[in-house]
């Protein structure tokens, strides 16, 4: 017979520990649970007051852009006629040069930032990256003013030599001999873009270089291990993972773009008009109520505040459009991966 180890015995004599008779969260779900809840209605007060400021902002510009609302009605929208000294008010033009805008500036300013971050976070060495960064978040701080004054006198009269050269060089081309049509002049669509595109590639760079950062280490170095090149690594496992904090970042950009008043006043030409001649001059929402609203009374005076709301329902509708898009994205990866 096989002897029996005393501890084994021991075990074996013991009676079996009663079942708990309090769940593992009761300690939770006492007292000591106050925190998280203080924390959690701190939270929710924080994000309902962002709202109820939003609220308040859009009610009380509408409320104050109301005469000119009801006297052109629709046609505040859809008429490009701005003649303060006849009595009529149109926003098409205004929006037209802030969309223009906008767009050329996230043409030029999105590429450069997004291999900007890419070359801080996967390719520069530790040496050189800190002094980069530093450069960057520098521009950043710059204030709009600065950019405008230099656009004015530095950049607008040498871009406008080579812009008439690129006018000559492109006009036979079909699209681009149009939006291109020379002569250049110093305030433009053109001018006002570029430096808007110098003023946010610094938030799109910065934006983009912390999600890039996030891209965890072991998804990148599976990639290479697999034989893949750098690039097909930055495009098969950094660009997937990154989509939505991009297009976060790049809408961010817009919004700053968007609303940017100082810079595009001094750089876009203030001559309200569309035109598809993207090297003549125009105007912008933020930029004819910089110019027009100290003197402004009346009617003129609620129509300027009309072309802020109007600003502010574009920026709000951009917002919604990239999170359905990055949602949209997030689903399709999720898909893909399960």
């Amino acid at each position: 017979m096989t002897p029996v180890a005393p501890w084994r015995r021991r075990i074996e004599s013991d009676p079996a520990p009663p079942p708990p008779t309090t769940s593992p969260t009761a300690g939770l779900e006492g007292g000591r649970n106050i925190p998280d809840r203080v924390f959690r209605g701190l939270a929710l007060g924080s994000g309902l007051l962002v709202l109820v400021v939003l609220a308040l902002i859009l009610i009380s510009t509408s409320k104050e852009a109301w005469p000119a609302f009801r006297q052109e009605g629709f046609h505040f929208l859809t008429s490009k006629e701005w003649s303060p000294s006849q009595g009529h008010f149109g926003a098409l033009a205004f929006v037209y040069g802030t969309l223009v805008v906008s767009a050329i500036a996230l043409l030029l300013s999105v590429p450069v930032s997004i291999g900007l971050a890419l070359f801080i976070t996967e390719v520069a060495p530790r040496a050189v990256r800190a002094p980069v960064v530093y450069l960057v978040d520098l521009l950043a701080a710059i204030p709009s003013v600065v950019y405008g004054l230099w656009g004015v006198l530095v950049f607008g009269p040498q871009i406008v030599k080579v812009l008439d050269g690129l006018a000559a060089k492109v006009a036979g081309v079909p699209v681009l001999g149009t939006l291109l049509a020379g002569p250049a002049s110093q305030k433009s669509f053109a001018t006002a873009g570029i430096i808007l595109a110098i003023m946010i590639t610094p938030i799109i760079t910065s934006i983009s270089k912390e999600v890039f950062a996030t891209v965890p280490r072991e998804q990148k170095e599976g990639a290479l291990a697999l034989g893949a090149t750098r690039w097909e690594m930055i495009r098969g496992a950094v660009f997937p993972y990154s989509r939505t904090g991009i297009v976060g970042a790049v809408m961010l950009g817009l919004g700053r773009a968007m609303g940017e008043t100082i810079a595009v006043a001094l750089m876009i030409g203030s001559q309200h008009e569309i035109s598809a001649h993207l090297l003549g001059p125009g105007d912008g929402m933020a930029a004819v109520i910089a110019n027009e609203f100290g003197e402004a009374s009346g009617v003129h005076r609620a129509s300027l505040i009309g072309l802020g709301v109007v600003l502010f329902v574009m920026t709000v509708v951009v917002n919604l459009a990239a999170r359905m898009v990055t949602n949209r994205a997030d689903r399709r990866l999720g898909g893909a991966r399960a």
